[in-house]
């Protein structure tokens, strides 16, 4: 099913793993006629330009009005961890986090149930809780077929084909829907004529239309439609399967290899074939030259190569153009070439990964190609031992690096209104260096201890710095908010809990087999009563919800509260540590019209532990608890009581608990709008008995 759909928009299907690390995952959309798009928009902005602007400085100066802060400027640092942060800064290292402490505020901010970034960052956006935002995982199932769906984007293919010989031509535009609901804060700024600039925020693909400019981030595609798919060419043994990208042969032909990059499929072709681009490699002293789509690149071992433009050629005139990056890992005795994600070209979009279409293009104009994949640093390629610990971080600072530049830039730009960007580096080197900090983790065990010990810190410096060069730039009645969705701990050992699902008779194997491949190939549905997929909840099997649910409503809340009192407090028997401290019924944890969706329960794991690899991806087996040796050691997909984010702010707040959920509120109050009555969070600047809402199902249902 997922791959049929895939081929209908002409991109193709990597095997699915999601943010159980961000690996290959889920096809989205993409269509030639979106560059079109954007030039003809783009001509109209221009002709518009001059009428548009006197508009707007109108509204402007009746809009800002009622405004507390000039500027509200939020800085995200995804999975910045509070216990790291207040030690560096009680040690000193730490100078300017502690400064916008003296200057304002500082607490730890409660995060979301469970704490995973695309939940967090959706209550962020629209301070409501999942069942309001309708996020609970990366994942979600299919309630046809129990396969795994990417939970943010709804994918509809176009709904004729005009055949033309060979090709198959659409007819129409492919659908891309965000599955998030609610409003985010800048839509609702919007409507009261409150300018935005949102850069990187995730869950915000596709991008939505409001009043002013958005750069997606999470969940935008690689230019195959999978979460991130690399490439590892190889003259040594190529049979061998990764997990997360392909491993392929480089062929030798005289004194070159000769290969081939693949591409989406041709979405003009009747079967779907896949398009690629041909090279070249001629290996040289202390490096190789690299001859593809009409450019000659040359490659130094162990160092990135500037983004490299590819254009697959479908046929008919349609060219559809990605970027990437090379790695030259070696040349003898072995020749080993690593080519990252196909990212999406911002220049000449596939697919709208802005608003307006134009800003990516105008970005790509000022400062070159940059990353557009929504997980762009390639974690499955350090997992796979396709790329080092080094080069690893080599990729992430090249990603910061850009990021810094359009941040810097917007902030520039924005002179009222909202600025805000989020970073992730300091999420993604935390999931990958973990284990340093960690000296029993398992993931050590054959690996250096030692070079990169400080990798951690080292970006905690970074951040550091970063938000010094803001507090350079306040002026007179800005607001600066420092924010983290999240904070970390060890990943040591993995759970799978259709493992125990099965040992403890909820869910059954056909054949009474004792083993299942992904995505629950060999279970048997009609005896089935619960099953685990992603990396937070648990689902009940429901009569007249899932297609051969067999739990009727009379048996589901006591289904739930014994799976709940089974799982709560959970010891593993190989260490005697607890490994999941609580499993939250979800019924009675969150309020909102989109309860239903949720899975039944959340499983709060303890420090040290997480939804094991098998686990996630639908796998049964005896096996329930099992070593991480993989490099992604650290994790926040646990009990959300572990791994509260950090709030920093310029001026003092009244909220004496600070949430995440509170941030949307708080950019409403101070622009002066009102808080919309679904919110479930308030103002950080307003007393704390501010009034609550009080709305039936439906009343959210129909605001959301």
């Amino acid at each position: 099913m997922v791959g049929a759909l895939a081929a209908a928009f002409g991109l193709s299907v990597a095997p699915a793993h999601a943010y159980i690390g961000p690996g290959a995952g889920f096809a989205v959309l993409g269509s030639f006629l979106v560059l079109f798009v954007t030039l003809v928009l783009a001509a109209f902005t221009l002709a518009t330009w001059p009428l548009r602007y006197i508009v707007r400085l109108i509204r402007g100066r009746r809009a800002y009005s009622r405004s507390k802060a000039g500027r509200l400027i939020i800085v995200g640092l995804d999975g910045l961890d509070p216990r790291l942060a207040e030690r560096m800064m009680d040690e000193g290292r730490l100078p300017n986090f502690a400064r916008l402490r003296e200057m304002g505020s500082y607490s730890r901010l409660q995060t979301t149930t469970p704490p995973l970034s695309p939940v967090a960052w959706s209550s962020f956006q629209t301070g409501v809780n999942p069942a309001r935002h309708n996020i609970y995982d990366f994942l979600t199932r299919s309630l046809k077929t129990y396969l795994p769906a990417l939970s943010s984007t709804e994918i509809t293919p176009p709904r004729r084909r005009l055949r033309l010989g060979k090709y198959r031509i659409p007819l129409g535009r492919p659908g891309l829907r965000l599955l998030r609901r609610s409003k985010s804060f800048w839509s609702v700024l919007s409507e009261h004529g409150i300018w935005s600039t949102i850069l990187r925020v995730p869950i915000t693909f596709p991008p939505e239309k409001f009043s002013g400019l958005l750069l997606s981030a999470m969940c935008v595609p690689d230019l195959k439609g999978s979460q991130g798919t690399f490439c590892f060419f190889t003259t040594g043994d190529h049979d061998q399967l990764h997990t997360g990208g392909v491993r392929l042969p480089l062929e030798r032909r005289g004194g070159q290899f000769l290969a081939s990059i693949p591409g989406p499929p041709n979405p003009l072709s009747q079967n779907g074939a896949e398009l690629s681009v041909p090279f070249t490699l001629t290996p040289h002293d202390g490096g190789a030259t690299l001859r593809l789509c009409g450019q000659r690149i040359r490659l130094k071992v162990g160092e990135y190569s500037e983004w490299v433009r590819l254009t697959f050629k479908a046929g008919l005139g349609v060219k559809v153009s990605g970027i990437c990056r090379f790695l030259l890992r070696c040349t003898q005795p072995q020749c080993e070439l690593y080519a990252t994600p196909i990212n999406i070209d911002p220049e000449r979009p596939a697919m709208p990964v802005s608003h307006p279409l134009t800003y990516a293009i105008y970005l790509s104009k000022l400062f070159g190609p940059f990353a557009t994949l929504g997980l762009a640093e390639d974690t499955w390629a350090l997992n796979e031992r396709v790329i080092d610990d080094q080069a690893f971080l080599d990729q992430c600072y090249l990603i910061h690096d850009e990021r810094e530049r359009m941040f810097f830039d917007a902030l520039a730009k924005t002179r009222r209104g909202v600025c805000a960007c989020v970073f992730d580096a300091t999420d993604r080197i935390q999931h990958m260096f973990y284990r340093y900090l960690d000296p029993r983790h398992p993931a050590n065990a054959g690996k250096d201890t030692e070079r990169h010990a400080g990798a951690i810190e080292d970006i905690y410096r970074r951040a550091d710095d970063l938000v010094g060069r803001v507090i350079a730039r306040l002026g007179e009645g800005d607001v600066l908010l420092v924010i983290s969705d999240h904070g970390f701990r060890s990943f040591r050992r993995g759970v799978n809990l259709n493992s125990w699902l099965r040992r403890e008779g909820y869910l059954a194997l056909k054949d009474s087999g004792s083993s299942s491949g992904e995505w629950f190939e060999s279970v048997d549905w009609d005896r089935t009563r619960a099953f685990a997929i992603g990396l937070a909840g648990i689902y009940l099997n429901r009569k007249g919800r899932e297609e051969r649910g067999i739990v009727t409503a009379d048996e589901a809340e006591a289904l739930r509260r014994e799976i709940a009192r089974k799982l709560s407090g959970l010891r593993d028997p190989e260490t005697d540590e607890v490994a999941i401290n609580q499993a939250f019924d979800t019924a009675q944890i969150y309020s909102g019209p989109y309860v239903g969706e949720a899975p039944d329960l959340i499983i709060g794991y303890n420090d040290g532990y997480r939804t094991s690899w098998e686990g996630a991806v639908g796998k049964v087996n005896d096996v329930i608890f099992d070593d991480n040796t993989r490099s992604w050691s650290g994790d926040h997909c646990i009990d959300p009581a572990l791994v509260p984010g950090v709030l920093f702010c310029n001026r003092p707040i009244a909220a004496a608990q600070p949430r995440m959920v509170d941030i949307a509120a708080t950019a409403l109050d101070l622009f002066g709008v009102e808080r919309p009555a679904y919110m479930d969070g308030r103002s950080l600047f307003a007393d704390a008995a501010a009034e609550t809402c009080d709305t039936s199902p439906e009343q959210e249902k129909a605001q959301a």
